[in-house]
């Protein structure tokens, strides 16, 4: 069958077949650049596994969003944190555009200039000893399963494929296969089995609850010092403190996953030295390739990280040239003191605006450091998170839900006070109209 599919002013037809479309196009077809080209398929060609608000969008800069049709809006999410320091940021763009322009990849097969100077920056920025690279969060977090692993078996003497890793519910550190053989969360589960053996799941802020799971068997405690994905949820300031002693005490290594929580996002470097605590592995991503590609890295200690030997552990992209240069501009950038210092100037104001949510009614409870928040709405309001976010949006401000009533709050930290004014003003308006 046939279908039409208006294209920058032009009609196609697209046959739909069961399994595939097959587009019979006009000679002239604007470029993808061009603001009219605006494909609206029967079928979509694209896997269903997100349901994004219903906007395209085209360009950005700073902390600002424009759509195909050019209109503007405040982006409050900076892609989970990836987006730091906000979108196109001319030093990075610099950067990058200079980079592809000399060499962007070799593979590990070759050394090339940029790669040990970028481990030293990171390892300088960190206070760590080794850097690991790799692209995805997911892959740090993967490899730092592996050391410990393996570090559990040459050095602290557990029986081969005995290793255990403790981790804590309502977890996210990913979606491979064995990441989400942990998980709590059943949309990132089920269906996904047989799942990986050897980790034991314990509540999250609970520190008795881990020492009760520690085995001769346990190599690792893999936590986030703040979970992002089930809202932002902050555990007690004595909860971190507690796993390192723990750590310490049992032999354990301590994983902390950094990847949403650091550079800078909670006032920070890494939200470790909010606590006063030094992980054993960090595991680091989103914000450390400014928003312009993928690239993570596994920092820590030596004597963990150099047992990942020749041949055992490996990328084609880890460590590229690009993915180095962009990093080290992310850690020049972050090494000013800066981006941590906003952070941490407007979290007083975001938590009075959000405090004045509570005594409204609109929020039943908000927790934020730096600048990042999760918020509940009010379940007498009877909106799902991903209403209110519609609703924001038809303000001009974009953010995401979370689970159930709960969105959060992460706009780059280049945002200026009346921006975040005018984000909170958004999402109190769409609660007002909620109530009314």
């Amino acid at each position: 069958m046939l279908y039409p599919l208006s294209y920058g002013g032009q009609v196609m037809r697209v046959q739909v077949y069961p399994n595939r479309a097959v587009t019979s196009a006009p000679a002239h077809l604007p470029s993808p650049s061009s603001p009219s080209m605006v494909p609206v398929p029967h079928r979509s060609v694209l896997a269903p596994n997100y349901r994004p608000l219903d906007i395209t969008l085209r360009s950005g800069e700073g902390v600002w969003l424009t759509d195909i049709h050019g209109h503007r809006y405040l982006d409050c999410l900076a892609g989970y944190s990836a987006l730091n320091f906000g979108h196109s940021h001319p030093q990075l763009v610099e950067a990058a555009k200079e980079q592809a322009s000399r060499l962007t990849l070799v593979s590990r097969a070759f050394n090339h200039d940029l790669l040990l100077p970028y481990a030293e920056a990171l390892t300088m920025l960190t206070d760590t000893e080794t850097m690991l690279p790799m692209n995805t969060g997911a892959e740090a977090v993967e490899t730092a399963i592996k050391a410990a692993r393996k570090w559990g078996y040459l050095v602290k003497g557990v029986p081969e494929d005995q290793a255990d890793i403790i981790v804590a519910a309502n977890a996210f550190h990913g979606r491979t296969t064995t990441i989400i053989s942990f998980s709590t969360d059943p949309s990132a589960r089920d269906h996904y089995g047989p799942y990986t053996p050897g980790f034991t799941v314990v509540p999250y802020d609970d520190a008795d609850a881990v020492a009760a799971a520690i085995t001769p068997y346990t190599v690792a405690i893999l936590i986030e010092p703040i979970q992002g994905e089930a809202g932002v949820i902050i555990p007690a300031p004595s909860y971190l403190p507690s796993l390192r002693a723990l750590a310490t005490d049992n032999d354990v290594l301590l994983i902390a996953d950094e990847i949403q929580s650091g550079l800078a996002r909670t006032g920070y470097t890494l939200d470790e030295e909010r606590v006063g605590v030094a992980a054993d592995l960090i595991t680091l991503g989103k914000a450390l390739g400014g928003g312009l590609m993928p690239v993570s890295a596994v920092v820590g200690r030596h004597d963990v990280l150099s047992l990942m030997t020749v041949g055992t552990h490996g990328s084609t992209f880890g460590g590229n040239p690009m993915a180095c240069r962009i990093g080290m501009e992310v850690v020049a950038m972050l090494s000013t003191g800066e981006f941590q210092q906003r952070a941490r100037d407007l979290e007083g104001f975001l938590g009075e605006r959000l405090a004045e949510l509570v005594d409204d009614g609109l929020i039943s409870s908000s927790r934020h450091v730096g600048l990042w928040a999760g918020i509940d709405a009010n379940p007498a309001l009877g909106l799902t998170g991903r209403q209110i976010c519609e609703g924001m949006q038809s303000r001009g401000v974009l953010a995401k839900d979370t689970h159930g009533s709960t969105i959060r709050f992460a706009p780059p930290l280049v945002i200026e006070r009346d921006e975040l004014a005018t984000a909170l003003d958004a999402l109190a308006d769409t609660l007002h109209a909620a109530r009314s």
